[in-house]
């Protein structure tokens, strides 16, 4: 990554019909910036159209005042989103400006998407600028040839490159928003956008979509719905303690943004999230005539949203849903993903899909009224985003604990938005769990299988999520891959945010079978996520059961 002056630039280069002008627009309207585009600043600046430009002054003159207006644009240092013209990439003094002071992306299709949209089509209106590539008698092929004159140019001065075919302009803005991101992690900079809420995005094969955290924006949750093209009725499934807290304002946030919305409460606690409770949201749905179109709204913790997101992935073969957790646990976990499902008797989870949701909005205020027992619960999967993935974040969590805990600004959004972009990057990487994603299990395998031999009773998830990382760490100091002071280290951070490292009382035989039925053992073999250091993770599926055993025995006590 070259080094800049500022990169808090965005500039987008490309073709003619590649989608710049509304892609920049879209993307400044998502991260709050403000959006620039060099063509129509050179005829502020000029004074009359560019097709007067061309035929009165000549194309050198137009050369002269985009360089102009590209230098000016350019010097603000940050927060703008810049649409450049297709031949900007020209001049080696226009290069050179873009690299130094921008992220760089380069929207990419191919020359017959693009002769489409310069026709009118799809992502970008055509226009008089444009129209003359049209001229002649083999307009795609003058389209090919200039577009190959110039593709060496885009290439050599992107950061990163988004294709645009067959995609919608949400669709390539949120894109360009996850490359940008790249670039910045590149740099050393932050995961995760800052002062903005937009925090990051998640890309995967099947779904883009966005996370926003901030404290006080749920009242925003129907404007950014109707960012991302959600339209139709609105459908809130919630449990029946949040809906009381928080129903309201999620309506009248989505009535004012003209969604019709009808809502749907649910028992809270674990043990709701179950097929028979499923099979009365969908005759919910089916009583109110709900569309393929209409959305889910999850409002509430990782049960309501495992259970939202279970019926939205399998009512008319899938709706569109939207994510608004109001607990720790879900706003750095469970709410970004896409793994959506209800529990069987005898196992957590095992009946259910990957179903990406349309965005996520984390309103960090509402952990103002979570239980303390809901809030401190919820430190162990930011703990462990820390542990596997993360040293900075670690030492954050150690340094500011007495703010954390407080839930202090801006240090509270901070953290969640830091962890929850953990996830998010890990997710991009490995949608479906084959592969890195599987580090995310750190600490579950032996605290799934707890809560599953106690019932989803007695432990609250990130409770025993916390004991099973220090079996897991435990483990790996047993195998001589983890230091003891790393062990050590991780105990301390989980004590002093409230979480348990060790329990009594339960049957270490059930924890084993429930070990079994894991979703993570393969060919009979528990695949065991352990640690060699902070950040740095290892997948084991030959731990000795003699080590299991002892290590069982140092966190479950008689």
């Amino acid at each position: 990554m070259r080094n800049r002056d500022s990169s808090n630039n965005i500039a987008l280069i490309g073709f003619s019909g590649t989608g710049k002008s509304a892609v920049a627009r879209k993307v400044a309207e998502l991260l709050g910036w403000e959006y620039l585009d060099t063509d129509d600043e050179v005829v502020k600046l000029a004074g009359k159209s560019i097709p007067e430009i061309f035929e009165q002054d000549g194309e050198a003159e137009f050369r002269r005042l985009e360089h102009e207006v590209l230098k000016r644009l350019s010097e603000v240092a940050g927060n703008r989103v810049i649409a450049t013209g297709g031949g900007v990439v020209i001049d080696p003094r226009n290069r050179d400006i873009l690299q130094q002071r921008s992220v760089v992306i380069c929207l990419e299709a191919s020359p017959e998407t693009i002769y489409q949209r310069l026709l009118g089509d799809n992502l970008e209106s055509s226009s008089p600028v444009v129209r003359p590539l049209l001229v002649g008698s083999n307009p795609l092929e003058r389209i090919k040839q200039l577009k190959e004159s110039r593709q060496s140019f885009y290439y050599g001065i992107a950061d990163r490159t988004v294709y645009t075919d067959k995609l919608s302009v949400t669709e390539v803005s949120l894109g360009v928003i996850s490359e940008w991101q790249s670039a910045m992690r590149g740099q050393g900079k932050p995961v995760y956008v800052e002062r903005d809420e937009l925090v990051c995005v998640v890309v995967t094969g099947t779904a883009r979509y966005p996370i926003f955290v901030g404290w006080g924006i749920l009242a925003g949750l129907g404007k950014r719905m109707k960012q991302v093209g959600l339209t139709g009725t609105a459908v809130i499934i919630g449990d029946e303690p949040v809906f009381t807290l928080y129903g309201s304002q999620v309506k009248q946030a989505l009535e004012e943004s003209g969604f019709t919305v009808r809502w749907f409460t649910v028992p809270p606690g674990e043990s709701t999230k179950n097929i028979g409770q499923a099979i009365k949201i969908y005759d919910f749905l089916i009583e109110n005539h709900i569309e393929r179109n209409d959305i889910i709204v999850a409002l509430g913790g990782g049960m309501a949203g495992d259970l939202a997101g279970f019926v939205a992935a399998t009512y008319l073969r899938g709706l569109p849903w939207v994510q608004v957790p109001t607990t720790l646990m879900a706003m750095v976990d469970a709410s970004i993903g896409g793994k959506v499902a209800v529990n069987h008797p005898t196992g957590k989870n095992l009946i259910g899909a990957f179903h990406q949701p349309s965005l996520v909005l984390t309103d960090v205020r509402t952990l103002t009224t979570l239980p303390r027992r809901e809030l401190t619960s919820g430190w162990a999967e930011v703990i462990k985003h820390g542990m596997i993935a993360d040293a900075g974040l670690l030492m954050f969590l150690e340094e500011k604990a007495d703010r954390l805990l407080s839930l202090e600004e801006p240090e509270i959004c901070e953290a969640v938005a830091w962890s929850a972009c953990v996830k998010a990057q890990v997710v991009s990487e490995d949608e479906k769990e084959t592969g890195r994603r599987v580090i995310l299990n750190y600490g579950h395998t032996v605290g799934h299988a707890l809560e599953a031999a106690t019932g989803y009773e007695r432990f609250l998830h990130g409770e025993a999520v916390a004991i099973g990382m220090m079996a897991a760490a435990d483990i790996s100091a047993r195998l001589k891959l983890l230091a003891e002071g790393v062990v050590e280290r991780q105990r301390r951070v989980l004590q002093r945010y409230g979480l348990p490292t060790q329990c009594s009382g339960v049957s270490k035989a059930d924890v084993i079978t429930a070990m079994e039925l894991d979703k993570k053992v393969r060919s009979k073999a528990i695949r065991w996520v352990l640690l060699e250091d902070v950040g740095k993770v290892v997948v084991r599926s030959d731990v000795p059961d003699g080590v299991v055993l002892s290590s069982l025995r140092e966190v479950i006590k008689v």
